[in-house]
């Protein structure tokens, strides 16, 4: 059993963006950033090809982004995944990376702020944006590498625009808020027996000192209280929901392949602890599974991109975690593909 100080301290490993160098967390700065960046009060844009990304942000980073990258779209066109769900498509893609493992940290590498793409390995969030902008493209026919990195900006930055380290989605509940306003996700767990979760989103900014580029930037200190603030009054407009850990069985059959599971931590300060895709397993799988069970598909800290069997187990098994909002996957429309 993991004292509780030490808990908290591994927390800071895990998430605000699910993973880090411990210096920075997730949620540290890769670049610098300024009170000014605009937070919720952003339109997102409408346009697909309004999105001001680099030229090399366009093609993939290196040899082994570009393989994989190319041998998950070859799997979506020999299954004809387009013809599909979204979720399905997210959950056969997913499985493709099986195996990759855990990388912390990733997004706060760069010097800069720029889209960052790695696909020999992933954090649960890197994880789950990146498969939501692979299925959105399949689910339109475009399996284009710049197509993806159009679609992935659009659902990691607020407001689906890039503009510094300020503009990312950090914590993700405010992923979701975004996400859903976009039509990107739906959050359905309201639709489900779930509770209010009323503890203040402010882990960042009461946490300074491990976070090594606020010692140094009051204005990006700024600028996350700001992002905070926006956050407590939209959760104040429209509380988040969750459905507690001894009751994520009873909402087995609700449940959909490829519905974004967020998992809600107790920890002072943080939302959610974890995130993943619903996995409902195909009748035959070998091995066979659980009649009615549905799993976790996700990277996972110890053991990479797997598959937990069974979701309420995983969720019961780890001290802090209380339960699971539900972001579904919506069908991609026209003019915002």
């Amino acid at each position: 059993m993991l004292r509780p100080v030490l808990l908290v301290v591994l927390t800071l490993s895990l998430l605000v963006a699910c993973g880090s160098d411990g210096n920075d967390d997730a949620s540290s700065p890769g670049a610098t950033g300024t009170a000014s960046t605009p937070t919720v009060s952003v339109s997102r844009a409408s346009s697909f090809d309004s999105l001001d990304l680099p030229d090399d942000a366009l093609t993939p980073p290196g040899d082994t982004t570009a393989a994989r990258f190319a041998a998950a779209m070859a799997v979506a066109d020999s299954l004809d995944l387009g013809r599909r769900p979204i979720g399905e498509i997210m959950q056969v893609l997913g499985q493709t990376f099986s195996g990759a493992p855990y990388h912390e940290g990733t997004l706060d590498e760069p010097a800069t702020e720029r889209l960052v793409v790695r696909f020999d390995g992933f954090d649960c969030v890197t994880y789950v944006e990146s498969l939501l902008a692979m299925a959105r493209g399949v689910a339109v026919g475009d399996t284009s590498y710049a197509g993806f990195a159009r679609r992935l900006a659009r659902i990691r930055y607020r407001a689906g625009q890039s503009m510094g380290y300020c503009s990312r989605l950090h914590y993700f509940s405010d992923w979701i808020r975004d996400n859903d306003a976009a039509r990107f996700v739906q959050d359905v767990t309201p639709s489900f027996a779930s509770r209010t979760f009323r503890d203040s989103i402010d882990f960042m900014s009461t946490h300074r000192p491990a976070y090594r580029r606020f010692a140094t930037n009051d204005s990006l200190l700024t600028c996350v209280q700001d992002a905070e603030t926006d956050l407590a009054a939209a959760a104040a407009a429209r509380p988040l929901r969750y459905v507690p850990q001894d009751s994520i069985r009873a909402v087995y059959d609700q449940l959909e392949a490829g519905d974004v599971i967020a998992i809600v931590t107790s920890v002072d300060g943080l939302d959610i602890a974890h995130t993943g895709l619903a996995y409902v397993p195909s009748p035959g799988e070998t091995p066979e599974p659980t009649a009615g069970s549905v799993g976790l598909l996700h990277a996972s800290l110890s053991d990479g991109v797997v598959v937990s069997p069974d979701l309420q187990r995983y969720v019961q098994q780890i001290g802090h975690m209380i339960g699971i909002v539900v972001a579904r996957p919506q069908p991609v429309e026209a003019s915002s593909s």
